[in-house]
């Protein structure tokens, strides 16, 4: 009866495995499942302990790193919290200099300055953000001006 306890700690394991995505769990989960097929098949305590040992550590050693980079090449990197608002556009609300301004980023408000010294961006603009600065939006305008104009109306 102990390979049902094995199934059992294999199903814990695989749900961890579900919350963590590290791919350490479920290297374990196969090392329960491995240790079950021990108890199923008559085998004492003690050699289903030492299944479980020797297969985690072979998943660990030899199936972890391949699953990895395997996982890892397949799935995309998403830019999360503040890396996901560099790039984007957004309108200016309220004129954006180099030291203050507002500007309408992704459905919120944001304080912004201008990326450009001296460069005043006209509310209704559009611009892109180039970097986040503490709480602050650093904007450049989504088209480079010619030479000698400035962003005021």
């Amino acid at each position: 009866m102990a390979w049902i306890l094995w199934i059992a700690v294999a199903l814990v394991l695989a749900v961890v495995e579900v919350v963590v995505v590290d791919l350490i769990f479920l290297m374990f989960a196969g090392g329960a499942l491995a240790a079950a097929v021990a108890g199923a098949v008559g085998a004492p305590i003690w050699a289903q302990v030492v299944v479980f040992c020797v297969v985690s550590v072979v998943l660990l050693v030899g199936v972890r790193p391949w699953a990895l980079r395997t996982f890892k090449a397949s799935v995309p990197e998403v830019a999360t919290n503040v890396a996901a608002h560099i790039g984007r556009t957004a309108v200016v609300l309220i004129d954006v200099t180099s030291n203050a301004g507002r500007v309408k980023l992704a459905g919120e408000v944001w304080t912004a300055r201008s990326a450009t010294p001296e460069a005043v961006l006209p509310a209704g603009s559009t611009v892109r953000v180039v970097r986040i600065d503490g709480a602050s939006a650093v904007v450049e305008p989504l088209a480079a001006p010619a030479v000698g104009t400035t962003y005021q109306d």
